[in-house]
């Protein structure tokens, strides 16, 4: 599916129909287009989801750099948007992307790699990729 940004006399409103809470953020849940994998959770702001929905390219805002952050820009693990939907409350964003590479920064496919089950935790995958590789640290 390739997606098609909507018209930008259309943006304004549907951004205008979003309710961010009180510090401006939505909850953005990033999903494989294909195969429905859920794998990450994340912020933006009002600028995140318009970037977002213009280019196609999925932008977050990190909350601990305090800046909008393009998914993949510093580790190559890129999202593309397929398609937003947003939830019946207007306070949640789901996102369907083309995710190349993995998605989680511990280099894992998925952010969802651990289950809670009566022994415990359980670790459901391991890392795909040396999260020191993705980001160019030195191991």
């Amino acid at each position: 599916m390739t997606y098609q940004p909507p018209a930008p006399s259309a943006l304004s409103a549907m951004l205008d129909t979003v309710k961010f809470d009180a510090c401006g953020l939505i909850a953005a849940i990033a999903q494989q287009h294909d195969t429905g994998e859920v794998l990450m959770i994340a912020w933006m702001t009002r600028e995140a989801l318009q970037e977002t929905l213009e280019t196609g390219r999925v932008c977050y805002f990190s909350r601990s750099r305090k800046k909008l952050w393009r998914k993949g820009e510093t580790s190559g693990q890129i999202q593309y948007l397929t398609e937003a939907r947003l939830d019946c409350d207007a306070d949640a964003v789901l996102l369907l992307v083309n995710q190349i590479g993995v998605a989680c920064h511990t280099g894992r496919r998925s952010c969802f790699y651990r289950a809670f089950r009566p022994e415990g935790l359980v670790e459901l995958m391991k890392p795909e990729i040396d999260p020191n590789a993705l980001y160019g640290k030195k191991a």
